[in-house]
């Protein structure tokens, strides 16, 4: 019987098992059910059950083990308030308690759970996790997707400054993105991101993210170029300031603009609407006024609208690209963030020059109302705030 039993049971289900049994212990006769027993392991329980199915002849449903409601009950039957606690746990701001305990500390299972416990709850992390997951919840990163307040004219500037670029190319003039990417600390601090190296050997860093005095931070301010898809790069040393900024697209027009586009009389940027090169900023335009003295280009500003400036070219075509090229590298010195931006190159062929700008580029600086009367500007009819040209004088 062993043997029978040993050889049949991987094949049998709960039930037909349970039948099997008790069939065995019945044509035994007395003593069937305490042989059947040591023979198979299987319990007088279970098998005084077997024999009191086959004697009723109780049928069970096609394609069913056991009987309608049978087996163990879901803990949540059990214990009818599991769902709501967790619930509340869960989201204590909307379904429960706003002084919850666990309003200001991370969620795990393994927490959660504790809570569960500490409640009368008789629940496992495991079931925690099989809860949730039936109740439609998921782990969730934040995702970036409040803007704050629209401008009412916001999609009217995009197809305005579309309609620009479109112009410029068709004639042929330089179109570029400018913008600030984020500063960054020199020396040998964490960078985020993975890098390929020998097992066991990762690049080791400070602990600590305090500034090295005699290195500073780098300030990258770029200018990107959409119709050749080529980028230059400033590293500031100083301070983010619309000279230093202006500086930068003049040292691009002098190295990659004018070489490219020699009979351009015009030049497009595209700017954020903040920071060192906002529309509000007097320095932003006093120094695009000397700017085009000096090249006698006509420069034709047009900024996104405020809370837009992921929209910006140079955001998802350059600085993307440059933050991936040195993921898990730390930036040591400026001549390694050098390199790693000149290095970034994509699959659609572009191309970026970098280079340390040492100048100084104090902030607080003025400009007065009689040298802001002598810049050439001329707003635009629609939203002159957003879009204006400056002329040489």
């Amino acid at each position: 019987m062993h043997t029978k039993f040993a050889g049949l049971s991987p094949a049998l289900t709960e039930r037909s098992r349970r039948l099997w049994a008790a069939t065995e212990a019945m044509a035994v006769g007395h003593g069937g059910i305490a042989l059947v027993e040591r023979a198979t392991g299987i319990s007088r329980a279970t098998i005084t059950r077997g024999i009191s199915e086959l004697q009723s002849g109780t049928p069970v449903p096609s394609g069913r083990i056991r009987q309608p409601g049978g087996g163990r009950k879901a803990k949540v039957e059990e214990d009818p308030t599991l769902a709501a606690d967790l619930e509340a746990l869960v989201e204590p701001t909307t379904a429960g308690d706003p002084t919850s305990p666990l309003r200001w500390t991370c969620k795990s299972l393994r927490t959660l759970a504790a809570q569960l416990q500490a409640m009368g709850h008789q629940v496992s992390h495991q079931l925690v996790g099989e809860l949730l997951v039936a109740s439609g919840y998921t782990l969730q990163a934040n995702r970036k997707t409040r803007e704050g307040s629209a401008h009412p004219d916001r999609d009217a500037q995009f197809c305005y400054l579309n309609d620009q670029v479109c112009q410029s190319h068709h004639e042929g003039q330089p179109v570029i993105s400018v913008d600030t990417k984020k500063k960054e600390l020199v020396g040998d601090f964490k960078n985020g991101g993975r890098q390929w190296r020998p097992k066991g050997n990762p690049e080791p860093v400070r602990v600590h993210d305090f500034v090295i005095p005699e290195q500073g931070k780098a300030i990258p301010y770029g200018v990107y170029d959409l119709h050749r898809n080529e980028g230059w790069v400033s590293i500031g040393i100083d301070h983010d300031t619309a000279r230093f900024a202006v500086n930068t697209i003049r040292r691009w027009w002098k190295v990659m603009g004018r070489p490219a586009y020699r009979q351009a009389n015009s030049l497009l940027i595209t700017a954020d609407a903040g920071g060192s090169n906002g529309s509000q900023r007097r320095l932003w335009k006093w120094e695009l006024q000397q700017f085009a003295n000096r090249t006698g280009l006509e420069i034709t500003v047009c900024h996104f609208p405020p809370g837009t400036s992921k929209w910006n070219k140079i955001e998802h075509r350059l600085f993307s690209h440059i933050a991936m090229n040195w993921r898990g590298k730390p930036l040591v010195s400026l001549a390694t963030i050098v390199s790693l931006i000149g290095a970034t190159t994509t699959q659609n062929g572009l191309r970026v020059r970098a280079e340390v700008d040492p100048g100084l580029y104090p902030t607080g600086v003025k400009v007065t109302a009689q040298q802001m009367e002598t810049i050439n500007i001329e707003p635009h009819t629609f939203h002159g705030e957003w879009n204006y040209t400056i002329r040489p004088n």
